[in-house]
């Protein structure tokens, strides 16, 4: 695979097939060793629970490259519990951590040619993923599964860079009381897709949705977490049972306190207080912080004064922080970076 005509600097969101893959199949209640292959493809049967009925969950974390030419991860662990959750959550067998963490360094190992270079703004984004691929009809869980954990450069999430975006509180709910909103399954973001395209038809970037039993109480867009800056650089963000525990989120808030020294808070936001906020930014593994300049509910339009023309004062403090501790400019606390060097013999 020849990655020598890729332009790193305006790389988009997008699937670019790179050279290498990692699959492993679960039957009679194990894993078996797992091995890369060359084929991009997914070969299973026609009744397979992933296709009946919807039984996967799925990760998304980030390679980079530093700026000694070193490939890094961030926090892959907090990946490999979640994913651990998920699959709990949809009755799937447990892939354990240090499988999770060989599959991922050996993946992007070997398309490390397509790690993109320090200062194009790009990175190698990593998908591991879990789904049923034996045979099921009746209404219960496949008896087979495969991991697979695929590679591709991208650029930015949002092709427009840091233009803040304008959302729409939803009609729809993203997740029911008591269900899987807390998990990263594929069947949430399948539920997003009609309401995703409703707001673009409307003229918005994205949904803001709001907690399914009262909807009086803000919980996350469909593939982010949000972070609100008070008058007095107070960083709040949202506590639900029903919305995903982004690794992001929570990396931002351990650097708004412990980097930045500011006050954070973590507790139920009420859509009625969200004009009591200056900033508004969507966060996650894919966006980073995307800052939000408007919010719409019916005829009312909240303006975020200090993000409405560009990213507002403490996000971009928090984003420059968290990306040098990335990029290793600012030193990581302890566990947040793993470096491939040391596991580079591991892979032919």
């Amino acid at each position: 695979m020849n990655n020598l005509n890729l332009d790193w600097n305006n790389l988009g969101f997008d699937y670019r097939q790179t050279s290498k893959r990692y699959v492993s199949n679960y039957e009679n209640n194990s894993w078996d060793e797992g091995n890369l292959t060359e084929d991009a493809n997914v070969v299973i049967n026609e009744c397979a629970g992933v296709l009946q009925y919807a039984q996967t969950c799925f990760e998304g974390l980030k390679a980079y490259r530093r700026k000694d030419g070193k490939i890094v991860l961030f926090r892959p662990d907090l990946n490999a519990e979640r994913l651990e959750e998920s699959s709990k959550r949809l009755y799937m067998p447990v892939v354990p951590k240090e499988k999770f963490l060989e599959a991922v360094e050996q993946t992007v190992l070997a398309n490390a040619d397509f790690v993109p270079p320090y200062g194009s703004g790009a990175t190698l984004y990593i998908r591991p993923y879990i789904f049923g691929s034996g045979s099921v009809i009746g209404v219960k869980p496949d008896c087979k599964f495969q991991f697979r954990v695929f590679t591709t450069p991208v650029g930015p999430y949002f092709k427009d860079g840091v233009k803040p975006l304008s959302l729409c509180v939803s009609d729809f709910d993203r997740a029911a009381p008591s269900g899987t909103g807390h998990v990263k399954a594929g069947l949430n973001y399948a539920m997003s897709l009609h309401a995703l395209q409703v707001a673009h038809e409307n003229g918005f970037d994205e949904n803001m949705y709001l907690d399914p039993q009262t909807r009086s109480k803000v919980e996350e867009t469909g593939g982010a977490n949000f972070i609100f800056v008070t008058k007095d650089n107070k960083v709040v963000t949202p506590k639900s049972s029903t919305i995903l525990p982004s690794i992001t989120r929570r990396s931002l808030m351990y650097v708004a306190k412990e980097y930045l020294g500011l006050e954070v808070e973590e507790r139920e936001v009420y859509l009625e207080e969200l004009n009591d906020f200056v900033e508004c930014a969507l966060c996650g593994m894919a966006a980073v912080l995307s800052p939000v300049g408007k919010v719409t509910n019916q005829d009312e339009v909240i303006v975020f004064k200090n993000s409405s023309t560009e990213m507002g004062p403490v996000s971009k403090k928090l984003y420059d922080t968290l990306t040098k501790i990335q990029m290793g400019k600012i030193e990581a606390p302890q566990g947040w970076i793993k470096v491939l060097d040391e596991v580079v013999e591991k892979v032919s």
